[in-house]
């Protein structure tokens, strides 16, 4: 004879493994996240109503609701000063590139202990202040600098260059301070490149060329993204190195940014020129994030 019983329906409220990890996750993530909201959101978000006030009579902000800062971006200067700012990120960006890339090639086709050597010599800049760098690029470029004196000395010239405030000093400056970060995410990218391709692709009758243009490059592609993103968004929002080595006749988003609140102390206006800067920025960042879930997928 059978007998039934009822199954046992209580609930154990001791916590499983699986919440207890769960738990000790969000209890190390609590710190960061407290930090991220303080100095990161909160700001933006202070930022972002800001751009929505009107300038105090001596500075600062008047508690009173407005779009006019936003009509003034329809004057074309603030324009025609964004679209430096992003041509001269873009250039910086590119030229970073064409660098930074035989550099991170040369450097992860290296053998032991060379590679790591090299990789030193990439990373030593940064144990210098960014400031005192761009500092050194005036004693280079100016008109009885290193440069100009060299090529007098060769006979290269008759008189000195105008090097120093202009355009040009301004890309040599961005392009030596940010090219680390274009070169660290492209040695990480060719690192892991399994160079057994590059052979298979010669068997095939590939040539150099070829081989890089459809099999190197390619397979290379998150670290070109990655580290032109990681170059572009610094340029766009540069604003020592311009003001240093371009002076006033490179005048760019960043410098016209803290010209608002440090000289006209118009904190709204610097608040919206900001939110118009950070939606440049944005595009990219959307573009790779979009790229790098496409390879995922």
């Amino acid at each position: 004879m059978t007998i039934w019983q009822q199954p046992d329906r209580t609930f154990s409220t001791t916590p499983t493994i699986e919440t207890r990890k769960q738990a000790s996750l969000l209890v190390l993530l609590l710190p960061a996240t407290i930090f991220l909201l303080i100095f990161f959101v909160l700001p933006l978000l202070i930022v972002l109503v800001y751009s929505f006030l009107d300038r105090g009579t001596y500075g600062g902000v008047s508690w009173t609701f407005t779009f006019k800062n936003y009509q003034r971006l329809a004057g074309s200067v603030y324009w025609t000063v964004l679209w430096r700012s992003c041509w001269l990120a873009l250039l910086t960006t590119f030229a970073c590139l064409l660098v930074g890339y035989p550099l991170a090639f040369f450097i992860a086709t290296r053998p032991q202990p060379w590679r790591s050597i090299c990789l030193l010599l990439v990373i030593v800049p940064f144990w210098t202040n960014f400031l005192v760098r761009t500092y050194a690029w005036m004693v280079l470029l100016r008109t009885e600098g290193v440069i100009n004196t060299l090529l007098q000395g060769l006979h290269l010239i008759d008189k000195p260059l105008t090097l120093l405030f202009t355009p040009f000093a301004v890309g040599i400056g961005l392009i030596y301070g940010y090219l680390p970060f274009m070169v660290l995410p492209l040695y990480a990218a060719i690192e892991r490149f399994n160079f057994s391709f590059i052979e298979a692709a010669h068997d095939l009758g590939a040539g150099d060329w070829r081989t890089f243009w459809q099999v190197i490059l390619p397979l290379t592609r998150r670290g070109i993204l990655a580290g032109s993103l990681l170059v572009f968004i610094p340029s766009v929002g540069a604003f020592i190195t311009p003001d240093i080595l371009g002076g006033a006749k490179t005048l760019t988003i960043g410098n016209l940014i803290q010209n608002q609140f440090l000289k006209a102390r118009d904190w709204p206006f610097g608040s919206t020129l900001s939110i118009l800067m950070m939606a440049v920025i944005i595009i990219p960042i959307l573009f790779y994030l979009r790229t790098a879930e496409k390879d995922a997928g």
